[in-house]
């Protein structure tokens, strides 16, 4: 059974930093790309950043690049989300996600390419 639980959301000012972990329960961690996504009220889940299993490649949204980081630690089964000069409009729950197998390399940045999600952990960046 897959699990997928986050922290370390919070409420931060603009310009502020915080760093989100998501630990996995996941057989063979170390070979699956792991996601992050975030979603609003009444908007679909965005694409945030993504980390391949290989973690030799990471992408990121146009809004996020050059202010986050996602990471890994794979001993720990742990991927991470820092996010660094957040803004307002980054308040939003966010979610990590997993492929439904490993070594998946495409569509990274579609939810619809991942089965499994964490609880969410809500961000909200005060102005």
């Amino acid at each position: 059974q897959v699990q997928l639980v986050e922290s370390g959301g919070g409420l931060v000012q603009a310009g502020g930093s915080l760093r989100l972990s998501c630990a996995a329960s996941i057989y063979n961690f170390r070979i699956y790309t792991m996601g992050w996504f975030r979603q609003t009220p009444g908007k679909e889940r965005e694409f945030v950043a993504a980390i391949t299993w290989s973690s030799s490649n990471t992408y990121y949204a146009d809004s996020v690049k050059g202010r986050f980081t996602v990471s890994r630690d794979n001993p720990k089964n742990t991927v991470y989300l820092q996010m660094n000069s957040l803004k307002p409009e980054d308040t939003a729950v966010y979610y990590c996600a997993a492929p439904p197998r490993p070594q998946i390399n495409y569509g990274m940045a579609s939810a619809s390419s991942y089965d499994y999600w964490g609880q969410g952990t809500q961000v909200t960046v005060s102005s």
